[in-house]
């Protein structure tokens, strides 16, 4: 009985490393974007120091890179479901669910730009480093449409609740930070205002 399940491994194998890859590289792209929102929003203050904390920022970012790019070599040496470079760079170029695919591809390039913007960090304007590490945030949503529409382990109950609480996490320190954004802008215009009428008076 367990010859079979040995002789079909091999046929499976890289199927398995695409999905593992993939399944990893999405939990350390929620972690990598979850991470940077506490940081941002001084959640994290005290110890450790705020430079390991970008520090493990940037090495979870350089990681779900890593994963990536386990998860799309194995999708093209796979013989499972035909993928080849044009499905893979390509958006709805796939013939296999062509529209969850296409998020994955997006998911990508996204992955890729903020990756590349963060490596030139000190050499491009900060303005333009900020826009495009914004797109952190569609990268990671673009990412969990693709594992939801496309992966096939999205059924499984404990990837369900994993991907659940990497998008309530986001969700919750995304309106925390636009919250405490507001409220600090408001202080500084009350501060302002009350300096305004001192020096008037």
């Amino acid at each position: 009985m367990m010859e079979p399940m040995i002789d079909a491994l091999p046929d499976q194998l890289w199927w398995y490393v695409a999905r593992s890859g993939g399944i990893v590289a999405l939990l350390l792209a929620g972690l990598s974007v979850i991470w940077g929102l506490l940081i941002s929003t001084r959640l994290t203050r005290g110890k450790p120091s705020p430079k390991w904390l970008t520090s493990l920022h940037r090495y979870l970012g350089t990681l779900t890179v890593s994963f990536t790019a386990i998860h799309v070599a194995a999708l093209v040496a796979d013989s499972y479901v035909d993928f080849g470079w044009r499905d893979i760079l390509i958006p709805l170029a796939s013939e296999w669910k062509p529209a969850p695919v296409a998020f994955g591809v997006v998911a990508f390039y996204l992955l890729v730009a903020v990756q590349v913007s963060s490596l030139l960090m000190k050499r491009i304007p900060r303005r333009w480093w900020k826009l495009i590490h914004l797109s952190s945030f569609g990268l990671l949503w673009t990412g969990l449409i693709h594992g939801a529409t496309a992966g096939t382990d999205a059924a499984n109950p404990v990837y369900a609740v994993a991907m659940a609480l990497v998008a309530c996490a986001t969700l919750f320190l995304t309106l925390f930070r636009i919250l405490a954004g507001r409220g600090r802008r408001e202080l500084r215009s009350v501060t302002a205002m009350a300096r305004a009428n001192t020096v008037g008076a």
